[in-house]
């Protein structure tokens, strides 16, 4: 198989009630330690923040808890718009071409404006021309998760198994092109293994298959498995991100378990349409910061293996244009293409 980019940290829907019912009471825990009025408000309108997920997800919940936060501290209202369909594409499309005022903002993921530009040939927006980064959210690592009947409790047990057997164990994605399909792309090209793609319509699928042992393994978000690798229905074999995970402090990385330069992350961010005014950028900047920072909301998302984080608006470009060639290498070798 022909060697793969080495994608670094760049962010899943959680289904499961329970996670839900804990993302949802983010809110209420942390916009109360939010200084209210603690910068001034630069509109009497509300801000518009787009999430191209539908409604009632995990990352449509962390959707809503930031936007209260900033909400909080802008000290005006912020109204979260689900604009789900076409891999987040959109919704992208949507804030690129609304007003550079500071009222319409995006967030973005790293499938929006790292993965989409390869997997979308007709896309019709781009996502550095077309947007002003304002700040990174949050940092998602997948984990490797092997149903409870596969026989390998480490890497180097499943990478044996995998090469003693090409092509018959399968892993499941979200889709073709989707984080979780090329997090297996890499797997498959660094460890020297051929495994089997089985794509689904999304995440709830994937999970019901993988529970019910009709496909051996994902790459999949901790907090859809949560419950499930404590019952002992899945097995975490490695994390996907260059650190161990807060959540499974046990649990090694997958360049520790053999694999060196294994390093992928979804990551979410803010976004504004581009042409936003420099002192704009700088206040939505602080805002970002300044509702991110809060110890309990940190503390509740560390536990569900969401890294809340921020960065300058330059930092945050300079990622992106880091994982577009990245991500874009990957998507055409893996051959995933969405018309």
């Amino acid at each position: 198989m022909t060697p793969l980019p080495r994608p670094r940290p760049a962010g899943a829907a959680r289904r499961r009630r329970g996670v839900l019912r804990i993302l949802a009471a983010l809110p209420l825990a942390s916009v109360a330690m939010v200084p209210l009025g603690a910068m001034a408000a630069f509109s009497d309108r509300p801000i518009t923040l787009v999430v191209p997920f539908p409604a009632g997800g995990a990352a449509d919940i962390m959707a809503r808890t930031l936007a209260l936060q900033l909400g909080a501290v802008l000290g005006q209202q912020v109204i979260v718009d689900n604009r789900g369909g076409g891999g987040g594409s959109l919704a992208a499309e949507f804030v690129a071409r609304a007003k550079p005022d500071g009222l319409t903002l995006m967030l973005g993921t790293m499938g929006t404006h790292a993965i989409n530009p390869a997997l979308y040939p007709r896309l019709r927006y781009d996502p550095v021309a077309d947007f002003t980064p304002i700040s990174l959210t949050h940092i998602t690592p997948r984990v490797l998760l092997v149903h409870a009947d596969v026989p390998a409790r480490s890497v180097a047990e499943f990478k044996a198994l995998a090469q003693a057997q090409p092509g018959k164990l399968t892993y499941g994605s979200a889709g073709n092109g989707s984080s979780s399909h090329l997090s297996g792309a890499l797997f498959e090209s660094l460890a020297n293994v051929d495994l089997t793609h089985v794509p689904y319509r999304g995440s709830a699928p994937l999970v019901t298959d993988l529970l019910a042992g009709r496909i051996d393994c994902t790459f999949d978000s901790y907090s859809v498995y949560e419950e499930h690798i404590r019952n002992g229905r899945v097995r975490a074999l490695a994390v996907t991100s260059r650190t161990r995970m807060a959540a499974l402090p046990q649990i090694p990385t997958l360049a520790e378990s053999g694999l060196a330069g294994y390093e992928v992350s979804n990551w979410l961010g803010v976004f504004a349409p581009a042409g936003t005014p420099p002192a704009l950028v700088r206040t939505l900047n602080e805002a970002t910061r300044q509702a991110m920072r809060h110890e309990d909301t940190r503390r509740q998302l560390l536990a569900l293996g969401i890294e809340p984080t921020t960065s300058t608006p330059e930092a945050f470009a300079a990622l992106l244009r880091d994982d577009i060639p990245r991500w874009a290498q990957l998507v055409k070798t893996s051959g995933a293409q969405i018309e």
